[in-house]
């Protein structure tokens, strides 16, 4: 699966499970973090570097949802492997 594909598919995931997305410009001067879950009162937010490259959207969207319960939901078998295997870095 192409990352654009990978990408859209955790988007909607996110989205499916009531998560927000928020792709916001970060301080680039640490690069301790590029992003991550939290949430704010009920409501989950994924925050993501708007300038970070696919890959590492890819991982900062994929590492929050691993913290969701996923196993009643129906992922595409190449999204499940990725969420699945938090060592994976291959996108």
């Amino acid at each position: 699966m192409d990352e654009i594909r990978l990408l859209s598919h955790l988007e909607a995931l996110a989205h499916s499970l009531g998560v927000k997305i928020r792709y916001e410009p970060m301080e680039d001067e640490s690069r301790v973090s590029r992003g991550g879950l939290c949430r704010v009162r009920d409501q989950y937010f994924i925050i993501v570097h708007s300038k970070a490259n696919m890959g590492e959207k890819i991982r900062t969207l994929a590492k929050a949802l691993r913290r969701f319960d996923l196993s009643r939901v129906y992922i595409k078998p190449a999204l499940r492997e990725l969420l699945e295997d938090p060592d994976q870095e291959e996108t």
